[in-house]
This record gives structure tokens, sequence and C-alpha cells, in this order.
């Protein structure tokens, strides 16, 4: 390995940006006690913005080292797309059309369940929404959870180990959920046009195995947190929800369907969302507010783990091919961890002659570690900006996150190794 100067400037600076994102609490706490210079330290505790801010930081050293030419032909060379789609779909699923279809298919599910309280429900959203996001795709499914469970579940005084363990099973069912097709998780949306896995493939590969390893980890957060979860009430509000036109639903679906189908090209689905707001302003009596702010946030945070991500390969990528396929399977776990599980798997689509068992482990091990930090899977910073505001100063600690997705991780890696 000979990295380039600006690719070790890149190293660091993303390592510095992982410990920003354990940091960001105490970012909090500085702006309570330093309130001279609250707004840059509430903005240094916004986790979405890290990545973005250390980003900037490295194209500023990129003008330094190499000029403007290198700093912007490699801007140039970043592919935007995902966190542009990321923030159009978070918007147009977190409308209230879409919330009260999708809170009306999981209602019925959950009244099928035998179980007191809120204990059915819970065990529905975390079981089928994920699952569904083999279809709408993972950044749809996580906003449509988050916000559901914000409402029904977050929204009374529940424990903090219930918070933490929630976040932590719904990150990991989300990243493995979205294995039943190859559109819809981003880490199988990297390789498999190239190695050639079609739907047929990714169900009798990986969507049986995840499906189940969905429900394990759903039904043991649900009795594990039984007592408390019983005590909730199963209706939402002692207001019913003010009822959409079914045109209008059937409207706000057919753009969240328009966007996905188009979710590789931005010119039409970026247009469509357009689209989408000028219908959304049209009908003011049918809407809740836009979630554009959480939608930006999380947009900069894709967009700056994309330019942080470029100089990373020289480090990655022969880390990973010095591995056999059992390997490569917990190394992949762990790497995600510190870094976006489809920049892991584009790695290895760059190479040829792959065995079949290195690409399954690869991939395998790629979202079975999306839970793990905040970073490992993209639509996980989706989940944050919702739920954070049920956290205390509105941060979600890193290492509770960590703690509350371990046992399911194990739960998934278990399923894709031994099944």
């Amino acid at each position: 390995m000979n990295p380039s100067n600006i690719e070790m400037v890149g190293a660091a600076l993303f390592a510095v940006a992982i410990l920003h994102t354990f940091a960001t609490k105490a970012f909090e706490r500085l702006a309570h006690t330093r309130p001279t210079h609250a707004g840059l330290w509430h903005l240094l505790g916004e986790v979405e913005v890290v990545f973005g801010f250390w980003a900037l930081v490295l194209v500023v050293a990129m003008f330094a080292l190499g000029g403007s030419t290198v700093a912007t032909q490699y801007i140039d060379s970043r592919n935007f797309t995902e966190p542009m789609f990321v923030f159009a779909i978070m918007v147009i699923a977190g409308t209230r059309p879409v919330l009260q279809t999708a809170m009306a298919g999981v209602n019925m599910v959950a009244k099928l369940i035998p179980l007191p309280g809120s204990m059915g429900f819970y065990l529905a959203v975390m079981s089928l929404v994920p699952l569904l996001g083999s279809f709408i795709t993972e950044p749809a499914a996580m906003t449509l959870a988050a916000l559901i469970l914000s409402e029904r579940i977050f929204a009374h005084k529940v424990s903090v180990k219930l918070k933490y363990a929630t976040l932590g099973v719904l990150f990991v069912n989300i990243s493995i959920g979205g294995t039943l097709t190859p559109f819809a998780a981003p880490p199988v949306l990297m390789v498999a046009a190239k190695w050639n896995w079609d739907v047929a493939f990714m169900a009798s590969t990986f969507g049986w195995k995840a499906a189940l390893a969905v429900g394990v980890n759903a039904l043991g957060a649900t009795l594990l947190f039984g007592r408390e979860l019983a005590g909730l009430k199963s209706g939402s509000s002692d207001q019913r929800p003010r009822r959409v036109p079914l045109s209008l639903t059937l409207a706000h679906l057919a753009f969240l369907v328009g966007v996905v189908f188009f979710a590789h090209h931005p010119a039409i689905f970026m247009g469509l969302f357009l689209f989408f707001l000028g219908v959304s302003s049209a009908y003011p009596d049918h809407q809740d507010r836009l979630i554009l702010r959480e939608g930006l946030l999380v947009a900069f945070f894709l967009a700056g783990l994309v330019v942080l991500g470029g100089p990373q390969q020289w480090w990655l990528q022969p880390l990973l091919l010095s591995m056999n396929s059992d390997a490569v399977f917990f190394g992949a776990t762990a790497l995600t961890a510190f870094t976006d599980n489809a920049a892991l798997t584009y790695l290895g689509s760059l190479v040829d002659g792959l065995s079949g068992e290195f690409k399954y482990a690869l991939v395998a091990g790629a979202v079975t570690g999306g839970g793990l930090t905040i970073i490992a899977n993209a639509p996980n910073p989706a989940g944050i900006a919702v739920l954070r505001k049920h956290f205390d100063d509105e941060a979600v600690h890193p290492g509770g996150l960590l703690l509350g997705a371990l046992l399911p991780t194990c739960v998934a890696a278990l399923s894709f190794r031994l099944l």
C-alpha cells in the first residue's frame, strides 16, 4: 500500500469523524454550559452533521494539498444519488396519508396477535415493517417504522432500556430485512447487477434466513419488555385520526412507488418529488408537517459519508481480500460498524474471480453488522432523525445503540452462517 497524502489525510479525518459521533452528547452539554457559542456546540452535537462537517474539512485539505482541480474533480466523481433518494423517500414516506396506510396495516395484523396492551402492535411493527423494506426500500421502511414507534411507543413514558433495545433491534432488522429482493438494501444493490443476483436468488439464499432472524429478534424484544409493553394502551391517542381522502392517499402512494421505481435516476425521482411538494401544499388540511429538516440532515450525513468514504479504498480493499470466506463474514460485520456497509460490498464488486462463498459471506456480513452504529447502514440516520427527540438531550448515545444491537446482530449472524 502506497497511499497518497490526500488518502492518508482522508483516513485520519474518517477516524476523527467516527470518534466525533461518540462525542455528540458532550457537545450538547457544552451548549448548555457555554452559552456564548451554544449555536456552534449544538451544530457539532447534531450526529447528522458530523460526516458533512469533516467532509468539508477533507475538501479544504484537498484544495490545500492538490489544488482546485484535484478537489473539484474528486467531488465531481462522487455519486450523490443515494443521499438525494433518501431525502425524497423520507419526506414522502413520512406524510399523513402514507403513515395512516401503514398504521392501518400494522393495526390489522396486531389485532390477530393475542397479546395484551401494545405487545402485539410492537411485534407487528418490529417484524413486518423491516420486511416491507424489501419492496419499498430500506430508507422508506425505516422512516415508517420510526414514525410509528415515535407515536405509539416512544411518546409514552417508557424506559431508556426499552428505547435503546428497540433502536438496536429496529436497525438490525431493517438492515437484514431488505435482502428478500436485490434492489432494496444498499449493500445488495451495489453487487446484484454485476453478480447476477435476481429476486429468486435473493429470496432462496438470503431472504428466508433474514425473515427468520427478523421474527426472532422482534419476538425476543417483545417478550423481554413484555410487562412494560403490556401496560401501554393499544390505541395511539384519544383523538381519532383525521381522515384523508382516498384519492389523495392513492396519489401519495403513487409518488412513493414512482420514486422507488426510479431510484437510480435522480433527474426523474427529484422531478417527481418536486411535483409531490406541489400536491402536498395544495392540500394542507390533509398534511402534517413535512419532515424536510430531518430529511435534509440525513441527506447531508450520507453525502458527507460519500465524500469521506472515497479515500478509504487503499486500506479497505486489501484488508477484505486478505480474508477467506469465513473470516470475511466476521470481518465485514465488524468493519461495517466503522464504515457504511454498501461501501464494503462495492469494493468487493470491483474484484473479479471471487468465489460464490466469498460473495455470500461479504454481503451477509455487511448486512448483519448494519445495526451496530449510525453509520453502518444508510437508513440508520433516518431512524435517528425521527426518534432522537425521545432521548435525553435529543442525543442517541453510540454505546447504548451498540449494546441494544449486539444480541439481534448475533441472531442474524447465526441465521446467515448456520442455516
